[in-house]
């Protein structure tokens, strides 16, 4: 379903003229990003927290910021300000999501306030960049220069992060099988 997503906002993309594609972007990872915060905060204020939505939260913010990363590396062309910390986020992103699959679940690897605050600055970040290109003359140079500085601070949460997970990953691989 990615690549349906992905397909959909390239065709966004080649539809309407760069500005407006990336107000329409801005818009609808915006509105994805507000509505994923609360939908969170309400179901912990409210006592609806499940095993399937603890289960899914991740997975559709990872699935934001991929789509998302997408798109950037497409419409920055490729720019290594853009591409590069993208692929530190994606790559960090998959090997966690297959460490936690191999240990299944291990309490080891819940999300820490830490992941909270690199999403945060992810989706931000992505929102900027998102923003910088309708905006015109200082103001948009401001929002660009800001979305880099933001996705780089990304970038560096992210893998610091996955270090994190990865190092109490393999102790507890280590513990439980005696390696």
């Amino acid at each position: 379903t990615t690549e349906i997503y992905i397909l959909c906002l390239q065709e966004v993309l080649r539809i309407f003229d760069r500005m407006e594609a990336q107000w329409i972007a801005f818009w609808i990872f915006s509105v994805a990003a507000i509505t994923d915060f609360f939908d969170g905060w309400l179901a912990r204020r409210w006592g609806q927290v499940s095993g399937f939505g603890r289960m899914l939260d991740p997975i559709a913010d990872k699935a934001m910021v991929v789509i998302a990363g997408a798109v950037l590396t497409n419409l920055y062309d490729l720019r290594g300000v853009v591409l590069i910390p993208i692929v530190l986020i994606l790559l960090r992103e998959v090997m966690v999501s297959g460490l936690r699959e191999y240990l299944k679940g291990a309490k080891i690897l819940d999300v820490t306030f830490m992941a909270k605050i690199k999403t945060t600055v992810q989706l931000l970040a992505i929102g900027a960049l998102f923003l910088a290109g309708p905006l015109t003359g200082a103001p948009g140079q401001f929002v660009l220069y800001a979305g880099y500085a933001l996705l780089w601070l990304a970038a560096f949460l992210t893998v610091a992060t996955g270090w994190d997970y990865f190092r109490k990953g393999v102790a507890h691989i280590r513990a439980t099988e005696g390696s």
